[in-house]
């Protein structure tokens, strides 16, 4: 290939840095793990720099917590803006509409190089995944947005964040006839490079039965470009379980539209990162793993990698770039009964117990620094002390203070209060006969089961199992079920106490209505508690996005659990950047440019023309937007348009979404 050819293959392909589940804030108390999550986003960030990618785009859980702390966020911040707002060109176009249709009351565009406001020389792009999922604010209105840490970045012009879906109401998840025209509705973001041109599609956490009952249904509708819907390559980001760990706790690989040509996934900590083939579908599956360790589970061993993702036309290649600032970590099982079967050791008590098990300590921090020796040879990377576990099966054999072990290593491992964990297998015992306060678990129910079926505890299923045993008058089962799991999962102090008092409010809500007439003391306290509970449950569907989706069972390694992944569009754009200045972006014949608010978006007619639909149930237009229009927004005003209109696709089926009597230019499209 000549120098030319390389130049002109360079100008049309992408080059994108995946990576997923950074956890920010994960361990930020540990005096020496600390700084390791956001270390290491430095690093991915350091990455994305040297190797000069168009953007990054991360698969979920940017952050550790909902709610993270102010050091978590300002660090982020700084790196983000250090990285990300900077005089470098973006050479990516925009087709796709640049405003957030959620969000009508924002005047500025969602995607931020796309502001002329900001100097945006890296873009980052992201979903947002189970821990730093959307949630409303306690004791707002009805109808008010759900809001996670993530939002705090993308109005701070810092990241692009999408894939915060609408999930619609649905009061049986479980129906088996379901009316497929409405569901959840993804729309992406049109992208260009050259010749080559790219949609991504980003559906941020769902509960997983909830998910996988959608999917089942055919009532997850992915849109599509009505202009050369077939020259793009398809990027979907998801972050659910993907390994099954209970009834309907995992979301089926072969589900996802044939459309599809790449599906990154997110929230499974183990690195897959090299594709892997789905049986009879055309996309395959990358699935990055977690860029730290957040659990002491035999996943996180996994070498931790991200991905350069380069695509030019419908053809790409990923290549993994291992992380060097990830802190090395080993695992081993002793079962003590085997050791002393195949080796001919005697334990008689626990200091000759203790004394072995120090020989596997030693043994594995030797290991643990060759292997990161070897990883980093030639490389300038950092000490690190590693993370060393030890689990240790003791049945029938008198043990130590395991914490008091670990103490011993702690100048030479990162976590010396955890590093030996001891289990005992239990015996067996005689059903007792149940009563209220102690519940039965039925563990021949795998719906139901309180441990799924890879042996780790359900939280929601043991919470609503010993909850429905209490008898409950007034409070009601459903609404502190998800408060103990946000309190839990979440570190959310006030999610008991807000979800007390808002059930209290509706049932003295209720009791205010009646009459002396309608009084009976016998039902008034339980048809308070049903009426408390369907206002909660109506709030929970009617504000319900994916985010707050997301909050139900505990997921994977990534819990702290620590034992258990026919207008051919311009090629090119300049507009103006920063203050006042203009710079030419992407290739260097410039086709068109691109205006800004007012132009995209001046009339309610010129919203509704990108997401229009034939079938009035799936109707999807952007309500318009009531703003001031600056000086610089009506000298944009006069400039044409380059996006590009879509139709949903589900099932191979193509739908015309543009509105026939408002734009002809569309062609109508039929079913086939």
């Amino acid at each position: 290939m000549s120098v030319q050819e390389e130049e002109k293959r360079a100008e049309d392909t992408f080059k994108i840095l995946l990576c997923t589940d950074c956890h920010i804030g994960v361990h930020e108390r540990d005096p020496i793990r600390g700084n390791d999550s956001i270390n290491t986003l430095k690093e991915i960030l350091d990455l994305a720099v040297q190797y000069d990618v168009d953007f990054v785009l991360c698969a979920g859980d940017l952050f550790h917590e909902h709610k993270p702390t102010s050091q978590s966020v300002i660090q982020t911040m700084s790196l983000l803006r250090e990285y990300c707002l900077n005089d470098r060109p973006v050479s990516i176009q925009l087709l796709s509409e640049p405003y957030d249709e959620q969000r009508p009351d924002i005047s500025y565009p969602a995607i931020n190089y796309e502001d002329t406001n900001l100097n945006v020389g890296l873009p980052f792009f992201l979903i947002h995944g189970n821990h730093d999922d959307p949630q409303t604010v306690p004791n707002w209105p009805s109808g008010a947005p759900s809001l996670s840490a993530v939002d705090h970045l993308a109005t701070a012009g810092l990241v692009n964040y999408f894939g915060k879906v609408q999930v619609p109401p649905l009061d049986d998840v479980n129906a088996d006839a379901l009316d497929n025209d409405t569901g959840i509705n993804v729309k992406p973001i049109l992208l260009q490079k050259g010749t080559s041109k790219l949609a991504l599609f980003g559906i941020g956490n769902i509960r997983d039965q909830r998910f996988n009952q959608e999917l089942k249904n055919e009532r997850v509708n992915m849109y599509a470009p009505l202009e050369d819907a077939d020259d793009y390559f398809n990027i979907l980001l998801i972050h659910q379980n993907r390994i099954n760990r209970g009834a309907l706790q995992a979301v089926p690989e072969h589900l996802f539209d044939d459309s599809i040509s790449l599906v990154v996934w997110g929230h499974e900590h183990d690195c897959r990162i090299v594709p892997e083939i789905v049986s009879e579908k055309p996309y395959r599956i990358t699935q990055p793993g977690s860029s730290v360790a957040t659990s002491l589970s035999e996943g996180e061993t996994v070498p931790k990698h991200v991905g350069l993702l380069e695509i030019n036309d419908k053809d790409y290649n990923l290549t993994p770039l291992p992380l060097k600032t990830v802190r090395p970590f080993v695992m081993m099982d002793v079962n003590l009964r085997e050791v002393e079967e195949t080796q001919g050791l005697k334990f008689e008590d626990k200091l000759q117990v203790n004394k072995y098990l120090r020989q596997q300590i030693e043994e594995l921090i030797t290991r643990a620094n060759e292997e990161y020796a070897e990883r980093h040879q030639g490389v300038d990377a950092p000490s690190m002390l590693p993370l060393i576990r030890l689990r240790v099966d003791y049945t029938g054999f008198e043990i130590g203070n395991p914490q008091r072990l670990g103490m011993e290593f702690s100048e030479r491992v990162a976590n010396p209060k955890d590093l030996v964990h001891f289990t005992k297998k239990r015996q067996m015992k005689a059903k007792s006969q149940v009563v209220a306060d102690a519940p039965e678990f039925r563990d021949d129910d795998e719906e139901n089961a309180v441990v799924d079926n890879t042996g780790k505890l359900r939280v929601e299923k043991l919470v609503n199992t010993f909850l429905q045993a209490q008898k409950l008058q007034l409070l009601h089962e459903d609404g502190l079920q998800r408060s103990v799991e946000s309190f839990v999962e979440k570190n959310d102090t006030h999610a008991i106490g807000d979800s007390v008092e808002k059930m209290v409010e509706h049932a003295v809500e209720y009791m205010s209505k009646q009459t002396l007439n309608d009084v009976d003391e016998e039902d008034d306290i339980e048809k308070a508690k049903e009426y408390a509970a369907e206002k909660y449950n109506v709030g929970k569907k009617t504000t319900e996005t994916t985010g707050r989706s997301g909050r139900g069972a505990r997921h994977g390694a990534d819990s702290m659990e620590e034992d258990s992944s026919d207008e051919p569009a311009p090629t090119a754009t300049t507009r103006g950047r920063g203050r006042g200045r203009a710079r030419a972006r992407g290739r260097a014949a410039s086709t068109s440019t691109r205006g800004r608010a007012a132009s995209a978006r001046s009339t309610h007619d010129d919203d509704e023309e990108l997401f229009h639909s034939s079938d009035d149930s799936v109707q999807e237009t952007a309500p318009s937007r009531a703003k001031s229009v600056s000086a610089r927004n009506q000298a944009l005003s006069s400039q044409p348009s380059s996006r590009v209109p879509q139709r949903r696709r589900r099932n191979q089926e193509v739908y015309d979404v543009s509105s026939e009597e408002d734009d002809s230019r569309y062609r109508q499209k039929r079913k086939h």
